[in-house]
């Protein structure tokens, strides 16, 4: 008699992936190439917050000293970029993160990941929408806001004041342009992109040209503060106004300005080569991307003192400030002209995520349809772009922005945790081209709708000899010298990574209330942050000292597991910034993909998992509804 599988190997079963299948034939059109993804990657990125982020830094937070909390935080996006690059080059699929934690963790922690950067995506791209259409109106003397105002006025406290036609209608025809011509909106991206370089070129030079480096070197008590506004905070002066603290707190700002490279992951299915390509279009489109944000917060901040920045259009007042009229008017036409190739980018991986995600079963099957003629989820494509036209139409998204940042921050958390236990454990089942054999003698490993299959292996579920507390406490060490990954080694790096997750989130904690509580002479703060520093460096330890998995001839993440770990470290930092009512949105959103999943998806891996152990793993996708 067949036994009955538990929904706990439902909840942590992973996915199974072929190696040679990453750069055959999928369903997905192959289009891309290694300059259409940098420009993806380059485009989705340098939007508003190139012209705008640098001038509000500089001008509250970091002074100067702007230039170097972009390089800090552009540090820190390199670490998680370095990680989606091994990842995008084992596990060339569509999905991102989404697919990579279901390859490393199992399908409950992927079903989370994948509803997060379906958030993501969403807000972003509603945001930009939204961004445009002010940026428009603030050239065409608000005309847009009075006309919808007069037309479609609405009074309720949650939505907008009025519904926003434009930037509805702006999503749709760039929904509907992606749903049916990848290749042709990748042409139209990649001008928006060269266009905007070229104005940021333009910028850098031109504002090199007036810079004066005076501007760096402030002394307070000679500057005339009769003619500032009112509560105008000079600091300290010099290139550090704010103090290193004001730098820092900068960086933690600077970091959201490159969310948006990772939609370069999704594209898995639809790259030329993307073994190689997928690697080095993230890593160029970073390089990029903090080239622009460098020279332009240098010049920025040399042309014009950091306490006369304008924190809402800084480019164009500042070429204003030195009388260059004409380079006011072309910076304001990169912004507009930005602000469309981030559209694209923002509004591109949101139907490959959910096409992902249904053709697992965790989401509704008609968004995995792919069609016959353009090869791509068309249905899904023109699904989120209509239901994120409407956000964008009827929410004020100011405070809805911090979403972006939870979902950002917990795939890249999440895209580090798979690459450390991806290191630790052994890939045959996952990464190997045979199929896993269940307990009843059948293969367990029944391919679904993308060519993938789904094992019932798991990490907390493997099955194994018996191990005593005794055999556990000696391999955390590795006393016995084993060489060769196997399911203890794997649990047990599996739960030393969360060990590491919670103690950097006690770090974090205390770290945020460390320098008021020396002021406090409260040193028991300062010695207890000193021991959750050490149990982390002796779990970082543990984990290095486990056997790790064979050599692989890809592209890999150096210094496995500590620029994993710094990543880990960082976005959970971050993650601890943001604010108690973020943190309730956030929650509402996961209760509703909670629902979708433990009332469609788990029923539906359920069913999947009862016909892989009857022997029925020759299904159809169709067939497993």
């Amino acid at each position: 008699m067949v036994q009955q599988p538990s929904y706990w190997k439902v909840l942590t079963r992973r996915k199974t992936l072929s190696q040679e299948s990453g750069d055959g034939e999928g369903k997905l059109n192959r289009v891309l190439g290694l300059y259409d993804l940098t420009a993806l990657g380059v485009g989705s990125t340098l939007g508003a917050g190139v012209y705008v982020l640098a001038g509000q830094i500089a001008k509250d937070q970091a002074g100067p000293s702007v230039i170097l909390s972009f390089a800090i935080a552009a540090l820190a996006s390199l670490l998680a970029g370095v990680c989606y690059a091994e990842f995008g080059a084992r596990v060339p699929k569509a999905g991102s993160a989404y697919v990579y934690s279901y390859v490393c963790i199992g399908e409950f922690a992927a079903f989370v990941i994948g509803w997060n950067l379906i958030l993501e995506y969403m807000i972003g791209t509603a945001a930009v929408c939204r961004g445009i259409s002010l940026y428009l109106d603030t050239l065409i003397n608000d005309t847009l806001k009075t006309t919808f105002a007069e037309i479609s006025p609405m009074n309720a406290t949650f939505l907008a004041s009025y519904f926003d036609f434009f930037a509805f209608g702006l999503v749709v025809v760039f929904g509907v342009a992606l749903a049916f011509g990848v290749e042709t909106s990748a042409i139209a991206n990649n001008f928006c992109t060269c266009l905007n370089l070229f104005i940021l070129v333009f910028v850098i030079v031109a504002g090199a040209i007036k810079s004066t480096w005076s501007n760096w070197t402030i002394d307070p008590s000679t500057v005339n503060t009769t003619s500032l506004p009112e509560g105008t905070d000079l600091g300290l002066g010099g290139f550090f106004p704010f103090g290193f603290t004001g730098t820092l707190k900068g960086a933690a700002t600077c970091f959201f300005g490159f969310v948006g490279f990772d939609c370069i992951a999704t594209t898995g299915e639809e790259v030329r080569n993307p073994r190689k390509n997928i690697p080095r279009s993230l890593m160029l489109s970073l390089l990029v991307i903090f080239l622009c944000y460098f020279g332009v917060s240098t010049v920025l901040t040399l042309m014009v003192p950091y306490y006369l920045q304008d924190a809402n259009a800084p480019l164009p007042s500042a070429f204003k400030e030195v009388g260059w009229n004409f380079a006011m008017w072309i910076v304001s036409v990169g912004g507009l002209v930005g602000l469309l190739a981030s559209l694209f980018g923002a509004l591109f991986p949101l139907p490959r995520v959910m096409y992902s995600m249904a053709q697992d079963g965790l989401l509704f099957r008609f968004l995995g349809r792919i069609h016959p003629r353009y090869r791509v989820p068309v249905i899904g494509s023109i699904f989120a772009a209509i239901l994120t036209a409407l956000i964008a139409g009827l929410f004020d998204l100011a405070q809805l922005v911090n979403l972006l940042s939870i979902g950002t921050l917990l795939a890249y958390s999440v895209v580090a945790i798979s690459i450390t236990i991806l290191r630790y454990m052994d890939n045959s089942e996952t990464f190997g081209n045979h199929e896993t054999i269940a307990e009843n003698g059948h293969a367990n490993g029944s391919a679904n709708g993308n060519g993938h299959s789904v094992s019932e292996h798991s990490l907390l579920t493997s099955k194994g000899e018996r191990n005593t507390f005794k055999t556990v406490l000696l391999q955390i060490f590795n006393c016995r010298r084993v060489d060769v990954p196997n399911a203890l080694t794997t649990r047990i790096v599996g739960s030393l990574i969360t060990v590491f997750c919670v103690l950097s989130m006690g770090i974090g904690l205390i770290f945020m209330q460390a320098y008021d509580a020396l002021i406090n002479n409260q040193l028991w703060v300062l010695g207890l942050l000193i021991a959750l520093v050490i149990l982390t460096v002796l779990v970082l330890i543990a984990i290095c000292l486990q056997p790790r998995e064979a050599y692989a001839r890809v592209f890999r993440v150096p210094l496995v597991p500590l620029v994993p770990a710094i990543s880990i470290f960082i976005n959970i930092y971050l993650m601890l910034q943001l604010d108690v009512m973020t943190w309730i949105r956030f929650g509402v959103w996961m209760a509703i993909g909670l629902a979708i999943y433990f009332l469609y998806g788990l029923p539906n891996s359920y069913r999947d998992l009862k016909r892989q152990r009857l022997g029925w793993q020759k299904l159809k996708y169709s067939e497993y509804f």
